[in-house]
């Protein structure tokens, strides 16, 4: 055994250590994907085409400012925070009439100014430093946790990497929302309660109120007064007013700047239980319809980590706890959430109950009896990578001799060129990337040298239903099979392809549907990891053939 040992370090937190490095190693990288030339990190502000609003603001119009925008989409909630960052004058009327509903997204106002502030009021710079926002956060979070998770034990390091990676924190990270800011918020007051400094606590938890409104349950994070004294309670009082107090003159200068329509939460919030009970019955139902694979053997895990979490306060009180006191607060909140924070596929319900989440690891005991409990609670760590998938740049592979694809002197390859009516935007994964159908659709081949070359072509074809796919060059067909879930590789060999153009046409027997996990686009199927490898240049004459 002694020869064995130069193989382990002599330090027996190193590798444990390594494992924290790794982390956040790993979460930059993926956030390094996000950017893209010219558009910076604004993927991750979402972006439609398709608006609930009639306009943008000037800024974001035709030749203004360059950012991205997600096709066949409404984009999501960030769109209208970031504009608001942009320029956070609430009385503009272009901005009245970009936002859907200003005077409920001017609630959370903090970090549209924190973006603007931090941008020196440039709208360009704010709106790619409210995109990035979350990123920041994210890496103090994972800082100021190792206050409650010291690299000191491996259950340390699943409570820290459970809650870093948890579906509601990629969602926050992924969609530039307020939730992991306001995390890291609640984060420094309840460690500001606990290092003995409840009036730093107090000003901190009343500031995260104008990041969001449920921020404020954290005021529960100081504790009743020990002394029963005169003094101690005016002290507990002021100290909960200083928590209230910003949030209610916000709303009061709101309603007043802008009236009071818009200001109502809408379906946020209902009867004890009622959405959360809707949310099991649909998601069963998807999931008896649609069987594993779809989006709902996900939300089962979500709502068993979520249950998982409720339960553990419930039944094991905690009152002189600070984070129990936060974690009761929203396990509460839970029981309260309406169908607007339960439905679809993820829903807000997770991100929304983060502070449940880092109470619930904070507090769970050490020991092997409780790690099933802990494993539980954290089952979005499963497939949260799903929320942080990078942008698709690509549409295909080139290899091959590089004298046979490229002209040197120009640079331009041999290339697939994809018809946008009729195919979606690139897509990606960590190891794949596609592009959706919108039905039958054609590629072009294209070759850039003045000679015809040879080519292997290999691709998979995935869809969401059963369908018969056909790939034909002209009349003469190259493939044809069925399609469904799971994905189906072709590869067509010997391909001949002259100077300019060699079109594909891919048929397909069914219309374009609407994916069954809410996507708003209708598509047929999936062309995915498409790569051209160039074996030889071909013979002077023939016509352009392929064989299976």
């Amino acid at each position: 055994m002694a020869s064995l040992k130069p193989f382990f370090p002599r330090n027996p937190y190193l590798l444990l250590r390594l494992a924290y490095a790794a982390t956040v190693v790993l979460f930059l990288w993926i956030c390094t994907q996000f950017y893209i030339p010219g558009k910076g990190f604004t993927y991750l502000i979402r972006f439609g085409t398709q608006r609930n609003v009639p306009a943008v603001i000037p800024a974001l119009g035709p030749g203004a400012i360059n950012h991205y925008e997600e096709e066949d989409s409404y984009g999501y909630d960030a769109q209208y925070y970031a504009q608001i960052a942009m320029r956070p004058w609430l009385g503009n009327p272009a901005l009245k009439r970009a936002v859907d509903s200003l005077p409920y997204r001017a609630r959370r106002i903090l970090f549209a100014w924190t973006a603007y502030g931090l941008a020196l009021g440039d709208p360009s710079r704010a709106l790619q430093i409210y995109a990035v926002q979350n990123i920041a956060c994210w890496l103090a979070l994972a800082t100021l946790m190792l206050r409650w998770f010291p690299p000191v034990n491996w259950g340390n390091f699943a409570r820290w990497f459970g809650l870093l990676f948890s579906s509601g924190l990629c969602l926050s990270v992924r969609g530039s929302l307020v939730d992991g800011p306001s995390l890291l918020l609640i984060a420094a007051g309840v460690a500001l309660v606990e290092a003995g400094r409840p009036w730093w606590s107090a000003v901190v938890l009343g500031v995260s109120g104008l990041g969001r409104e449920t921020n404020i349950l954290a005021a529960g994070a100081p504790a009743w007064p020990k002394a029963r004294t005169f003094r101690a309670w005016v002290e507990f009082v002021v100290r909960a007013l200083i928590v209230l107090l910003p949030l209610a003159a916000w709303l009061w200068v709101l309603r007043g700047w802008l009236g009071n329509d818009g200001m109502h939460a809408g379906n946020n919030f209902a009867w004890p239980f009622r959405a959360y009970a809707t949310k099991w019955s649909n998601t069963v139902h998807q999931l008896r319809s649609e069987g594993i694979g779809s989006v709902a053997q996900w939300s089962v895990l979500m709502l068993i980590a979520l249950t998982a979490q409720w339960l553990f306060f419930v039944l094991r009180p905690r009152w002189n706890e600070p984070w129990w006191r936060v974690g009761m607060a929203y396990a509460v909140l839970m029981a309260a959430l309406g169908d607007a924070v339960w439905e679809g596929y993820p829903g807000a319900a997770s991100r929304v109950l983060l502070p449940m989440a880092l109470a619930f690891n904070v507090l769970v005991p050490r020991g092997a009896r409780w790690w099933a409990l802990l494993l539980l609670g954290n089952l979005t760590v499963i497939f949260s990578s799903d929320f942080l998938k990078p942008p698709g740049r690509e549409d295909y592979h080139i290899s091959g001799p590089r004298d046979l694809y490229m002209i040197a002197k120009t640079g331009h390859t041999v290339e697939a060129v994809f018809n946008d009516k009729e195919w979606f935007l690139p897509e990606r994964s960590r190891f794949d990337y596609w592009r959706w159908s919108r039905g039958s659709a054609t590629l072009a081949l294209h070759n850039p040298q003045d000679f015809a070359v040879m080519a292997d072509i290999s691709f998979d074809l995935k869809s969401n239903d059963e369908r018969h796919v056909t790939v034909n060059a002209g009349d003469r067909v190259l493939w044809s099979g069925d399609t469904i879930r799971t994905l189906r590789g072709v590869v067509v060999r010997d391909v001949r392809l002259e100077p300019g153009d060699t079109v594909w046409r891919l048929t397909t027997d069914q219309e374009a549907e609407f994916p069954p996990n809410g996507d708003l686009r209708k598509v047929a199927f999936s062309l995915r990891n498409l790569e051209i490898r160039v074996t030889r240049r071909a013979e002077i004459t023939g016509a352009p053939v392929g064989k299976p």
